[in-house]
């Protein structure tokens, strides 16, 4: 009985985020079946993934309550590392964007940057859409299909040094070694100088991975495909040198 309370308050909390993000009547909700997922607190939980049937158009919008907790976390280390820059229009390619959620709120706080939402899934390209669409905002370009595993001359949206900023979100970890190096290559290439690659996730340093939630989690990612888990932050700083680029913080 409690556990199907706590659902119902859950579900009426992303109704109520959906309806401040978007302005949007009540919709309609449609429901996927439950799937395995992680959340950022490394605690690995079996939850619905709660969609809710745009009425003000024919996509579904998707709703990840992980998103709706880090968003506003990692906004603020935008605006702190982009307010030297705030005077200027700047470019910014999102790999792996997701539901959406993410860029929505990135360009509501950000109006100075526009904003290229990517994913590989057609789903997300849809929810994405959807999220464009109820929002009206103006700085987000439609999403574009991209696999960051493949060379960057294949991404479509940019091209060499075309980006001030490329954001990769819970990419690194849910992803194989060889997106990793894409990922990092293409910074390389479509990155303009003194432009920035960010990236958010758990990484391991040396081989070592802290605090044991963390050992956790990498554990359960492997489970779900033995190509996921934690990155070592060493590692990808020597793929960083080798294109160019170097760690500035963390």
């Amino acid at each position: 009985m409690f556990a199907a309370a706590r659902n119902a308050v859950r579900r009426q909390r992303l109704v109520q985020y959906m309806l401040a993000l978007t302005g949007a009547v009540e919709p309609k909700p449609y429901y996927h079946k439950v799937e395995r997922r992680v959340n950022p607190l490394n605690l690995v939980i079996c939850q619905p993934i709660c969609c809710y049937m745009s009425t003000l158009h024919q996509y579904i919008m998707l709703l990840s309550p992980q998103a709706e907790r880090n968003w506003e976390a990692i906004c603020e280390v935008l605006e702190d590392v982009l307010d030297d820059q705030s005077h200027k229009q700047l470019f910014a390619l999102e790999i792996g964007s997701g539901t959406g959620q993410h860029v929505i709120r990135f360009a509501q706080k950000l109006p100075f940057v526009t904003w290229q939402p990517s994913d590989i899934k057609e789903e997300c390209l849809d929810s994405i859409k959807a999220y464009i669409a109820a929002t009206q905002v103006k700085t987000v370009l439609q999403p574009v299909l991209l696999d960051a595993s493949e060379h960057w001359d294949k991404w479509a949206g940019v091209s060499r040094n075309s980006c001030d900023v490329i954001i990769a979100i819970n990419l690194l970890q849910y992803s194989s070694f060889k997106t990793a190096q894409g990922v990092i290559s293409g910074a390389g290439q479509i990155l303009k100088p003194n432009g920035l690659l960010i990236t958010y996730g758990v990484y391991a340093v040396n081989g070592i991975i802290t605090p044991s939630c963390n050992e956790v989690l990498d554990e359960e990612l492997r489970k779900l495909n033995p190509e996921w888990g934690l990155p070592d932050l060493d590692v990808l700083r020597q793929q960083a040198y080798g294109n160019g680029l170097r760690l500035e913080r963390m």
